[in-house]
């Protein structure tokens, strides 16, 4: 997603903010849950109602992509999201051998509905939309929208939102980076629409779009690890004066959100999120911001 010349891309260190992703809209985005704290005792680890006594299941999507996992292994515990994850789950009181990952769609996580999970963490934006059928922690990242194109690109030379109308557009299914396409930039063309980012990513190099959208530390592995000659030509906020949060997913009125609230409170309040973050995150500032 996108994001303002410093402040607008971040977390706790970025930015002195914390929590952002892919997309589709329940009262306040960016919130997260309104569930309140629970008791010590309720969050004792033979108290919490999981999917499986005892073992606390993470669902994310596959392929899973850097920098929120390394070597499309949720399960190493680098990268991002798959440390926050081991982090709250530590909290929680489990150790790495508790921790279970199962494979869950992107486009599949927000879908009303019982769960194979207890929670997913996957870069999903907390919206309106999606809290009517899901739930969600609270906000664990904000990022920006990234545009993404190749160097020699008439993109490239973009200075506004505005100037990108003219031009092909392209995102992955279900994501805020789409949404952003379709409601904000609003081009003379439909964008093409990829079932993930590889597809994207693909489309790009082959010309059939002139630029992709994805969240700004997406845009920011993909241009300099997996398509050389490629750049971010801007990052912006697809909603203005408010930032996009990423927030695990539960199932709706699922009893585990209150606790892991407090393990988030806990892990920002001790440094241990800002730490996360400036290890896998700390180089995506430095992207122009888009008028």
């Amino acid at each position: 997603m996108r994001r303002r010349p410093l402040a607008l891309l971040a977390v706790p260190l970025l930015i002195a903010a914390a929590a952002c992703a892919p997309q589709e809209e329940s009262p306040q985005a960016g919130g997260g849950s309104d569930s309140p704290s629970p008791s010590g005792d309720a969050c004792a680890v033979d108290q919490l109602p999981l999917e499986k006594p005892g073992t606390l299941t993470i669902g994310t999507d596959t392929p899973a992509f850097e920098p929120w996992f390394v070597d499309n292994d949720p399960t190493n515990g680098k990268g991002f999201e798959s440390a926050v994850a081991y982090a709250v789950a530590e909290q929680l009181g489990f150790d790495a051998g508790q921790v279970e990952w199962v494979d869950v769609r992107f486009n599949n996580s927000y879908k009303p509905g019982p769960k194979s999970f207890d929670f997913d963490i996957n870069q999903i934006s907390i919206t309106p939309e999606r809290e009517k059928v899901v739930d969600f922690s609270e906000g664990y990242y904000s990022a920006a929208q990234g545009v993404i194109a190749l160097g020699d690109s008439p993109v490239a030379d973009a200075t506004s939102v505005a100037d990108l109308a003219e031009f092909k557009l392209g995102a992955q299914t279900g994501t805020t980076s789409l949404t952003a396409i379709r409601d904000v930039i609003q081009p003379a063309e439909d964008p093409l629409v990829f079932t993930d980012t590889n597809a994207a990513k693909q489309a790009l190099q082959n010309g059939q779009v002139d630029a992709i959208l994805a969240d700004v530390p997406t845009a920011f592995y993909i241009t300099a690890v997996e398509i050389p000659g490629s750049s971010i030509v801007g990052q912006f906020q697809p909603e203005t004066g408010q930032q996009e949060q990423f927030g695990m997913l539960f199932e709706q009125d699922s009893g585990l959100v209150p606790c892991v609230n407090e393990a988030l409170a806990a892990l920002t309040a001790d440094g241990t999120l800002e730490s996360i973050e400036k290890r896998w995150l700390s180089d995506v500032v430095d992207v122009p911001v888009l008028d």
